[in-house]
């Protein structure tokens, strides 16, 4: 995958990640408008926020999203603000949403995310041997493990 990385003043990065959020008890409740104003509020934050959606999409009981984004954020504090924002706007928007057995939340607590970076943990251990062997010869840096 062709991508362009984040440029700061001190830094370059690129961390992409995939993450995955359900409904409460993974209720069949984004299909239509419901389904098409969440993903038009997801761009919405993710604009906002910085955040690069390389893809998602939008299922009848969960969300999927592959995004980049800066390391200045938290993905933790990120995933609240998307689960939270889209659920308390729609939950306005479309009254039938809320339901006393929700407890005011139709989306599930917990989420899923998985880094997806473009390198291997193998090539990762490869670059740092190959570091090893040379600090080794010249005896100028001192081995972490």
């Amino acid at each position: 995958m062709s991508h362009e990385q984040r440029r700061g003043g001190h830094t370059v990065s690129w961390l992409p990640a995939h993450v995955v959020w359900v409904t409460k008890c993974r209720y069949h409740v984004l299909t239509g408008d419901v389904q098409r104003r969440r993903r038009d509020l997801i761009k919405q934050i993710c604009d906002a926020e910085d955040v690069r959606m390389l893809k998602g999409m939008v299922s009848k009981d969960h969300v999927h999203m592959h995004i980049e984004y800066a390391p200045s954020q938290s993905i933790s504090a990120l995933l609240k603000r998307l689960k939270g924002r889209t659920s308390r706007r729609l939950q306005e928007e479309y009254p039938l949403l809320r339901k006393e057995d929700w407890e005011r939340h139709f989306r599930a607590v917990g989420y899923g995310v998985w880094s997806t970076g473009n390198i291997t943990d193998e090539l990762v251990q490869q670059y740092l041997e190959h570091h090893r062997e040379a600090s080794n010869k010249d005896n100028d840096n001192i081995i972490l493990s």
